[in-house]
């Protein structure tokens, strides 16, 4: 019989894991940070941003500071040129569970994916060449999104009606695993690889604020941001001239900051722009979760789980 994990739950009635998700600005690294010292656990990154070196200040990380006060992985891992996907992260997960000796992970983010890839696995798709991903970012640059998901039903009809016109990201994965292995993207959907959480007892919470208590922090948080640097990071960043594509260089408020800094836009319209974009992205992360991960996770208000982790 194979020996269970190093990460496995140590007592009966302990998770094997805490998840916590929520849309941006809800408070979720409080509250991983607040779980981790009670239980003494480790908080890892389940956000899609904040893996990446590259924008501790414009994806919110946890700063060095909270970070002392309790262990956080997976944060600030990823050099902004790697096209860091939801496959990537399950691998780095399973390989990070195995070092922790016993100590309660508990993941927090706001990346659905990075989600269900650790519960769900994903599809077992093959890996794509650079020099086809160049080729096919180079042919996805030139183009508006609705001809992308033209040429995708050119190649692919399968895939592409399956598939939002809309969707860039999605039509851009299909365009490059067909140029990859001249197959459609929907004959690998069959075979998953399991997450590295699978069949696992887990805790997971999802928070819920207030609607307008929401957003005025993330206005407020994108203001806060801007005192501490938002600006010299998209500066970094426009600096490298990097694939405008990349998620980096499509992370909230960076396309806005650049615009500004090429002066095409002000500061103040850029700043606008980022809080428009981070506000429809937490309206996209509600709606996602309630839709798509079941009804596993307990909605709370922020100071409903706070008060809830303290009291444990």
């Amino acid at each position: 019989m194979s020996q269970p994990p190093t990460w496995a739950p140590t007592r009966a009635d302990r998770p094997a894991a805490i998840l916590i998700a929520g849309p941006t600005a809800s408070g979720k690294s409080a509250l991983a940070t607040a779980l981790a010292i009670r239980h003494g656990g480790v908080v890892v990154n389940a956000d899609s941003m904040q893996v990446y070196a590259d924008l501790r200040v414009l994806s919110a990380r946890p700063t060095p500071e909270e970070e002392a006060r309790a262990p956080h992985r997976l944060y600030g891992t990823v050099d902004a040129a790697v096209n860091f996907s939801a496959g990537h992260y399950a691998r780095a997960v399973a390989a990070l569970l195995e070092g922790l000796d016993g100590r309660l992970p508990v993941f927090v983010g706001g990346t659905g994916l990075y989600f269900r890839a650790l519960e769900e696995g994903l599809s077992d798709l093959p890996t794509v060449p650079e020099a086809v991903r160049a080729e096919i970012r180079a042919f996805c640059e030139a183009r508006e999104t609705p001809a992308l998901h033209a040429a995708l039903a050119e190649r692919d009809p399968q895939s592409a009606g399956t598939l939002r016109p809309s969707d860039r990201a999605r039509v851009m994965r299909a365009l490059e695993i067909h140029a990859a292995t001249g197959r459609s993207i929907l004959a690998f959907h069959g075979t998953r690889v399991p997450g590295p959480l699978a069949g696992r007892p887990l805790r997971k919470i999802f928070l819920a604020p207030e609607r307008e208590a929401l957003r005025a922090r993330i206005d407020a948080r994108f203001l806060a941001m801007m005192q501490a640097g938002a600006l010299d990071e998209a500066q970094a960043l426009r600096e490298r001239r990097l694939d405008p594509m990349l998620p980096v260089m499509r992370a909230h408020g960076v396309p806005g900051l650049i615009a500004h800094l090429d002066g095409r836009i002000s500061r103040e319209e850029a700043v606008a722009r980022g809080q428009g974009d981070t506000r429809r992205y937490a309206k996209r992360q509600l709606t996602w979760f309630r839709h798509q991960m079941g009804d596993a996770w307990q909605w709370q208000s922020p100071e409903a789980a706070m008060a809830a982790a303290l009291a444990d």
